[in-house]
């Protein structure tokens, strides 16, 4: 995550000659402001490069729409046979800019903060089932949207500078952008430890679990693009064969998460968070274990709210679509900016991004003093005559590995 800017529109008009100016529509800025998102153009290849680095390229407004469009646009395009996504800087995206979203709830209006989520989902929905693939770059920082902006595309290269997480839960939200789709499909309950104590994953990680789909080390990063940008196909086969031809197979450190997988199995199926937490208490007196340890302090500095909210919709996602599951977390997030259960979002803001004591007061501050009903609240419609779901927009004639590349 990151803290906000003034905004500006984006303008594509490159000085740079090896950005070429885009034929696409495009909006342009009279302010002089830097490119939020700049434009390649190799052959049949479309490099979109989020461009906010010192924000960590962080996803204002105006970045998501304009990769809506471009998306939009090259899908269109019969010259564009292939997207490669990546980040300027030392991330990919930390994020989507959630202090621009609580601002303006702040204001009055929680609205302009679920339009926020609902053009942030609409993509991901497209990326998820984009008739061409996307190869996400992701040579550094990935945090909550970056990980929808690059897991629902087809490749996703990780490198030894990967760190990804979502930290959903020490913010008073729950892991969103369609990780209820993605989390609930990582091998047995990594995606239920991972979304509820917000575990930072590496590179090899990453692949272990299949966010990644490629492990290519940094330095081969430039002789893989050049590589990708000779090529004119959308051959999922050949991109994947020219992916793999600069890859490695990176080891996993010794004090992985991953070498846990059957206490985490063990622990992260129970059924409740109250159960969870239990269970890894049971195994902690069993055997003396930092990870376990450090898991039982992240799970309980987290938003209890956040918890119940983000079990549930993770359990909820493993028998859902990727689009079933981007409308049910759109109407999570909406309630969640109506703060009339709860207000941790706001405080988690506050002590994590603005104020930065990071000390939450979580309220509800217990886990038992939230019941099944107030749970409930969150996985229903708003009751307002001016809201409405989340409409996806139509797609048609999908290939087979659009609906599901997980």
């Amino acid at each position: 995550m990151a803290t906000t800017i003034n905004l500006q529109l984006i303008s594509l008009e490159f000085k740079s000659p090896k950005i070429l100016k885009s034929t696409m529509a495009h909006t342009s800025s009279n302010n002089g402001g830097t490119d939020q998102v700049l434009v390649e153009e190799t052959g049949s290849v479309r490099t979109f490069i989020l461009n906010r680095p010192k924000q960590l390229n962080a996803l204002s407004s105006q970045m998501i729409s304009r990769l809506l469009e471009l998306f939009h646009a090259s899908e269109g395009d019969s010259n564009v046979k292939m997207i490669i996504l990546k980040g300027n800087g030392r991330a990919f995206c930390a994020g989507g800019d959630v202090t621009a979203v609580v601002h303006n709830v702040r204001q009055g209006n929680w609205k302009l903060g679920a339009d926020y989520f609902r053009e942030e989902f609409t993509l991901n929905y497209v990326m998820a089932t984009y008739s061409k693939p996307q190869v996400s770059i992701l040579n550094g920082i990935v945090m909550g949207g970056g990980l929808g902006a690059s897991v629902h595309g087809r490749f996703r290269v990780a490198t030894e500078k990967s760190v990804s997480a979502m930290p959903e839960t020490a913010l008073g939200l729950f892991p969103d952008v369609g990780a209820s789709y993605f989390y609930s499909r990582l091998p047995g309950f990594f995606g239920e430890y991972a979304g509820l104590t917000g575990a930072r994953l590496d590179g090899a990680e990453m692949l272990a679990c299949g966010l990644a789909t490629h492990f290519v080390p940094s330095e081969r990063l430039p002789l893989l693009e050049e590589a990708l940008a000779k090529v004119d196909t959308s051959d999922l086969d050949v991109i994947s064969a020219i992916i793999s031809g600069y890859s490695s197979m990176p080891k996993l450190k010794a004090e992985s998460p991953y070498h846990k997988m059957k206490i985490i199995n063990r622990c992260f199926s129970r059924r409740t968070i109250e159960e969870i937490i239990s269970s890894l208490e049971n195994e902690a007196l069993n055997k003396k274990d930092d990870w376990i340890s450090s898991t039982i302090q992240s799970l309980k500095k987290a938003s209890p709210t956040s918890l119940k909210i983000s079990l549930r919709s993770i359990r909820e996602g493993r028998l859902q679509g990727v689009g079933s599951c981007l409308i049910r977390e759109y109407r999570m997030v909406c309630n969640v900016l109506r703060g009339e259960f709860s207000k941790d979002f706001f405080e988690g803001c506050r002590a994590i991004l603005i104020d930065k004591d990071r000390n939450p007061k979580w309220e509800p501050s217990r886990l038992e003093l939230i019941r099944d009903d107030d749970i409930e609240c969150y996985f229903s419609k708003i009751d307002d005559e001016d809201w409405e779901d989340l409409k996806l927009p139509p797609r048609s004639n999908l290939p087979p590995y659009a609906i599901a590349k997980l």
